[in-house]
């Protein structure tokens, strides 16, 4: 039976820099090592789920998938502030209760101050 959410694995074009991106946006936590095997790793906890940015070749295209987090309406209205202050591209969605942004490297990543299992009708 499954549990949870262990990590997840993205590959970016420069794993500090994406690193910096959410430590800036949401004072995310960072930690850097190198593993058993000798590869350096960068992991991110975002919404208590460790995300580790892998680097290598990226060349991806947007596409639907993406990562959502639940938060407050304040939260999403702060990072909007800090996504414009950066130039950063963003998108509004859902009558402004969902806010989807775009890492360097074609990632999307929507913010949503809904209540999903309300709206699916399951419990939470």
């Amino acid at each position: 039976m499954l549990e949870a959410i262990s990590h997840v694995a993205l590959i970016v074009s420069d794993a500090a820099r994406t690193a910096q991106l959410f430590e800036e946006l949401f004072g995310a936590p960072v930690v850097k090592r190198v593993d058993a095997e000798g590869h350096d790793e960068t992991f991110v906890n975002l919404g208590k789920v460790w995300f580790l940015f892998a680097q290598g070749n990226v060349d991806r295209a947007r596409t639907g998938d993406h990562i959502a987090f639940r938060v407050s309406k304040a939260v999403l209205l702060t990072t909007l502030e800090k996504l414009k202050a950066r130039g950063m591209e963003f998108i509004l969605a859902r009558e402004d209760s969902s806010l989807y942004f775009f890492d360097y490297d074609n990632h999307v990543f929507e913010l949503d101050t809904s209540d999903f299992e309300s709206e699916l009708g399951s419990p939470a």
